[in-house]
């Protein structure tokens, strides 16, 4: 039993687990109405597209790199989904499929000059967030699409029987449940942790840098993609804005969750605890009737917490390396 509670202590999520168990507590108890049906059913469809959207930023964090244009190319598949569905009258199967296949371009795009170019991903990523998001205004003419077939907005906005569980949180356990199977049982999550944590080292071993860096940055693009399409669904509309607030939230959870930003270590089940952290402290400044700029305070100081722990356990780690080689 002792050893299983030490091989607890060591996972990056359990910590989270339990601040999770007593954040929820200490919360109830000051406000009951925080575990009501409704309260639960708003903080279950705000985790939803939010842990799509740092699990996006969290692949890419595993090669050491960072996407900036993760919210842009959700806004542009959030009103292409919509638009064609508007404009075309095209039926919602192939709305999703041009949407993803949106995704998966400007994923590629990203991983592609990225490579080609040598440029660090944070500046060419910041520059497709532009190119996105003037493409994005200039399909929409900053109008937003208001024509969403009904079947979207039952899924977006319909309860699984008489619970609080949205139909909307399905896709986003089904897409956690693959990529902890990715990072952690496939031999391509390897090589990404590996090429993140040594780019050198990983070449040396016969691993492509330009495959694992275009495979992040699509599987990135995806998911941006469905998030973009679940809040429509959610919003019940296309509208320009979408994904505008998304950079910082897609950062916080994954680091977190105990992501080194220079690559190589990540975890998803400690993202997807740091999303439902996010998404705690956000409802209970609700709850309590605090200004939503705290909001804003808080995911900062969060991140800033969480970095300065990542420094201290790497610090700790390199101590007990030098002293392991000088024994």
């Amino acid at each position: 039993m002792t050893i299983t509670l030490q091989t607890l202590l060591k996972k990056d999520w359990f910590g989270l687990l339990i601040v999770v168990i007593l954040s929820g507590i200490l919360i109830t108890l000051f406000k009951p109405a925080f575990l009501s049906s409704f309260n639960l059913y708003v903080l279950m469809v705000s985790t939803s597209y939010m842990l799509i959207i740092a699990l996006a930023q969290m692949i890419i964090i595993s090669i050491g790199q960072m996407n900036l244009s993760v919210g842009a190319i959700g806004g542009l598949v959030a009103i292409s989904f919509s638009g064609v569905m508007e404009v075309y009258h095209l039926s919602v199967p192939l709305a999703i499929f041009i949407g993803l296949a949106i995704g998966v371009i400007c994923g590629f795009l990203n991983g592609f000059i990225t490579v080609k170019s040598g440029i660090s991903a944070f500046i060419i990523t910041l520059a497709t967030l532009y190119i996105f998001k003037g493409i994005n205004l200039g399909i929409t003419e900053a109008e937003p699409f208001y024509e969403i077939p009904s079947a979207v907005k039952n899924f977006g906005n319909a309860k699984i029987g008489g619970t609080p569980i949205p139909y909307l949180i399905i896709i986003p356990i089904i897409i956690t449940v693959l990529m902890w199977v990715l990072m952690n049982r496939t031999e391509t999550g390897r090589h990404m942790l590996a090429y993140g944590n040594s780019v050198q080292s990983a070449e040396l071993l016969g691993i492509s840098s330009s495959k694992v860096v275009i495979t992040a940055h699509v599987i990135s693009g995806t998911l941006a993609a469905v998030a973009g399409m679940l809040v429509v669904c959610r919003l019940q509309l296309g509208t320009p804005n979408i994904g505008d607030s998304w950079l910082l939230p897609s950062f916080a959870a994954p680091v977190i969750g105990g992501a080194i930003l220079a690559g190589g270590k990540v975890d998803v089940i400690a993202t997807s605890l740091g999303v439902l952290i996010v998404a705690i402290i956000s409802q209970a400044l609700v709850i309590f009737k605090i200004d939503p700029f705290f909001v804003q305070i808080f995911l900062g100081l969060m991140i800033l917490l969480a970095v300065f722990i990542n420094r201290y356990r790497e610090y700790k780690q390199e101590a007990s390396r030098k002293v392991f080689t000088h024994d």
